[in-house]
Parts: C-alpha cells; structure tokens; sequence
C-alpha cells in the first residue's frame, strides 16, 4: 500500500483537526460511497481493480476526489505518458512502443543493449524487465507479449537514485532521493530474499533539489492533472529525464514526511478542503 499504518493514522488524525469526520473503508463498503464529501484513497490503484470504480462511482456522486479516475487512467497508461512528455518537449528516456506484429522492427530503432522493457500498465518495478542480448530480448518479448499487446521498449540509463518529486495542485509537496535496492538496478528488487526489497530513500527539503528537477516535476505532473502526484526523474550530465508520473504516490511516515513532518498531511487535507468549498460554491450557481 502507498501510506504505512502509521502515515494513516497521520492523515486521519490531521483531518480530525482541520474538522472532518474520517472513515477508513475497504471494498466491502462501495454502497456507502454517496455518504462522503470527499474519497482519498491510499491503494494502490490500477485500472483493472476496484480502486479505478470506486474513484469514477465517486467522482460521479459529486465527491472531491484524490486519485481521480482521469488520473489513474493517464498515470497507468505508459504509452499516453511518452507521448504527452515527448510532445510538451519534456526529454524522456528513448522509447520505441513495439507491438506483437513489428517487434522485429526494434533493430532499426537506433536503441543499444541494455534495454528496459515495460508493461504499458507496470508499477512499483513490477512488469519491468532489463535485458543485455538480443536473445534475451526474443525471451522476455515472448514474455511479456503474452500478457499484454503493446510492450514499451526504453534505453537504460543508470544511476543511483531516482528523483522522486510529489506534486499537489501542481506545486512542489515533497522530494525525496529513492535509491536503487542492494545490488540491483531498480528501486524495488522482487526477488530479493531480504524482507525489505526496496532501496533506501533520502528526504530532502525542496529548495535544496536542483531547480530543473523540479520545474520538469511540476510541469510533467500538470500534463495529468492538478491532483496529488510522485514524479520519478533521472539528472544525469545536468540533464533531467523523466521516468514516470505516479498517481497515488507513496507517502510514509519517516520517509516522505522526514522534512514537512504534520504539515505535509495538513498539506493533502487542505487540498481536499478546498476542492469541497470550490464545488459547492460552484452548485449555487447551477440550476436545472
């Protein structure tokens, strides 16, 4: 899940303060949705589970949503990123989309070994695969083709940590250093036999984060929405790359809290405050 138990606990308690009542609730309570005024949720989300209905039922119903459904069929959606990236002219790394019919047609697309291939849908370095030789790229194609049509095909830029930038109402939340896992290449590695598969992370204030990470953060996570967003980026020569945009991002406490500490839950609760108050002084002047 994206927010440890004691991150929940910080959320609820922060909204108490700023006068919500606040629930948790699971899949089993979709029919009490109409009851709220807002739906944050904190699961992970994907289009093909129940996270993606509860946001569209939701959003439907007139709730303040966070993530909302626009969100997580953009940030799903690989191929959508690229070429909205590519065409605001924000630099990406270089990614050919191969279909089961013209993948053969990746020897002319000017990409070296190693290569990173993706399902269009992947998540948290699942569905993610480096591969070094063109047999090993024939293997995972196989794959990978068998559990989706379109595989994303990516140059492999190393390094040892990701910017992870969060993104609320399109300004700068939090920004932290996600470093790569023990001896592996991504952030998470799967098949570790170590209980904690991750890298280790580093929280570093804003106003210390190179500037140019941070304005292709904000304007990449603009391109979604003005929702609540983790945008993964490269700097490597004094150029930023963007990896992704994340709806739904990771929010721990001890991790991405280690700088803003309260307010940044006060930060994600006065959002949805805000997006309450705009709505309903926008419904007094609807009529039908």
């Amino acid at each position: 899940p994206p927010s440890c138990p004691a991150a929940l606990r910080n959320f609820k308690k922060t909204a108490e303060k700023e006068g919500f009542y606040t629930e948790f609730i699971t899949k089993d309570d979709f029919s009490q949705l109409s009851e709220f005024d807002a739906l944050f949720i904190r699961e992970t989300t994907s289009v093909n589970n129940y996270t993606y209905h509860f946001s569209r039922t939701a959003y439907a119903e007139g709730l303040v949503v966070i993530d909302d459904p626009w969100s997580i069929l953009r940030c799903s959606n690989k191929i959508f990123q690229n070429e909205r990236l590519k065409q605001n002219k924000i630099k990406t790394l270089a990614t050919v989309v191969l279909s089961k019919t013209t993948w053969r047609k990746l020897q002319t697309a000017h990409l070296t070994f190693p290569l990173v291939l993706k399902q269009p849908d992947s998540a948290f370095s699942l569905g993610v695969e480096k591969v070094n030789t063109p047999d090993e790229l024939d293997t995972s194609l196989k794959k990978l083709f068998e559990l989706s049509d379109l595989v994303i095909v990516q140059e492999f830029k190393p390094s040892d940590f990701d910017w992870r930038i969060g993104v609320l109402d399109q300004a700068p939340l939090f920004a932290c250093k996600y470093y790569m896992a023990k001896n592996h290449w991504q952030i998470y590695d799967w098949n570790s036999e170590s209980k904690d598969k991750g890298g280790n992370s580093e929280t570093i204030p804003i106003n210390e984060v190179p500037e140019q990470v941070v304005k292709t953060a904000v304007k990449a996570a603009s391109l979604i929405g003005d929702g609540l967003y983790g945008v993964d980026l490269k700097m490597i020569d004094n150029e930023v790359y963007v990896v992704e945009i994340n709806d739904n991002p990771n929010i721990d406490a001890g991790v991405e809290d280690l700088v803003l500490k309260d307010e940044l839950y006060r930060k994600i609760i006065r959002s949805l405050i805000n997006r309450i108050e705009v709505n309903r002084n926008i419904a007094q002047f609807v009529t039908v």
